[in-house]
């Protein structure tokens, strides 16, 4: 997502303090993205899926815009800019969070939170076909694998998926799959755009809320009345999992890399899992978290990278010719989503997450 210039901790600061700045904003940023999981079910419960959508794009926006007001950053300029950013914007939140919205009236939170983690898998399988630089290698190959036999545990295969709802079950996966598109598509569209990160995800997130406002209208009417938890998990998903959240994901990208911050995708699964047992008593059998361990091992394992051979160029590698544009895109700050994989910060990393 020339950008502005990231948040930094200030020189004086000592290493052990500014690491547990990120450390603690690490944490956070899991937690939120854990629960959004939680948000959604119980926001379904006073909203159609549609509206809560809706309503999680409106809080997000509102608070990436007073962001952007705050930072004096630029929208981004260019009709095919935003041409991409609109259907960045349908890619990685109108349709994967309309979906996950619809998914948990069937499914428990738990479920869908496992769903997400298979993102990872997702991106790796599309690399195959998508993106000639991104060749898997045997160790990667595997990690895919794994993953896919995780979900199948996750639903019980060998007992016919009884107990599970194979809709539900397959709107969280496809959301999931709704993810993984957009990454690849971002970076092949956003790259060097010279807009900002936070320019280029407010702009995005705004795009969907326009999206979902005409959408919304059309296949929902107005709650007869208004629930108080509903609504402020409404609020809460969009403000903080939504809006918050990406703010923090930017943070932490800009101080300890796109390697290191990728690593809150691992902690979402275990935190959702956590977070609908605990506080909406879902059930949870055995193979429900083996098979969560599983597909977190493989998707671990489609992440690893090879050294890069060394370019033409000096004799350290670095290539003759300057880089142009920037290299970051959006994808990691606009999950919701849960975001985080692989491409974090160049981005794609996204989750973005649900």
């Amino acid at each position: 997502m020339s950008p502005a210039a990231p948040p930094t901790t200030s020189l004086s600061a000592s290493p052990a303090s500014r690491l547990l700045d990120w450390r603690v904003r690490f944490g956070v940023l899991a937690l939120i993205w854990g629960f959004s999981f939680v948000f959604i079910k119980v926001g379904t419960e006073g909203f159609a899926p549609f509206q809560v959508t809706f309503g999680r794009l409106l809080f997000g926006t509102a608070v990436l815009a007073v962001a952007l007001i705050v930072k004096r950053d630029r929208l981004p300029r260019g009709a095919r800019v935003w041409g991409h950013l609109t259907v960045a914007a349908f890619l990685l939140n109108a349709l994967p969070f309309s979906l996950f919205a619809y998914a948990e009236l069937t499914i428990p939170s738990t479920l869908a939170g496992i769903c997400n983690a298979t993102t990872p898998l997702w991106g790796m399988l599309l690399s195959l076909v998508a993106l000639s630089e991104d060749r898997p290698t045997r160790v990667r190959a595997a990690g895919l694998g794994i993953g896919f036999m995780g979900v199948l545990t996750v639903l019980g295969a060998w007992q016919g998926f009884s107990g599970v709802d194979v809709t539900g079950t397959a709107l969280a996966l496809l959301a999931s799959f709704s993810y993984a598109v957009g990454w690849i598509y971002v970076r092949r569209t956003l790259s060097g755009t010279g807009a900002s990160n936070l320019s280029l995800a407010g702009s995005q997130v705004g795009l969907a809320t326009l999206q979902l406002a005409v959408v919304t209208p059309l296949f929902t009417s107005l709650p007869k009345s208004v629930e108080v938890l509903p609504l402020l998990a409404v609020i809460a998903l969009g403000a903080l999992g939504t809006g918050y959240a990406m703010l923090l994901q930017y943070g932490v990208v800009a101080e300890v890399g796109p390697t290191t911050a990728a690593m809150v995708t691992y902690f979402i699964p275990v935190i959702a899992t956590a977070a609908g047992v605990a506080l909406l008593n879902e059930q949870l059998t055995w193979n429900t978290p083996v098979g969560a361990i599983i597909v977190l091992a493989g998707a671990a394992l489609t992440q690893t990278r090879t050294s890069p051979r060394p370019k033409v160029g000096t004799p350290d590698g670095t290539p003759t010719h300057p880089v142009v544009g920037n290299r970051s895109s959006p994808e990691d700050f606009v999950q919701g989503g849960p975001p985080g994989t692989e491409r974090v910060g160049t981005t794609d990393g996204a989750p973005c997450r649900a």
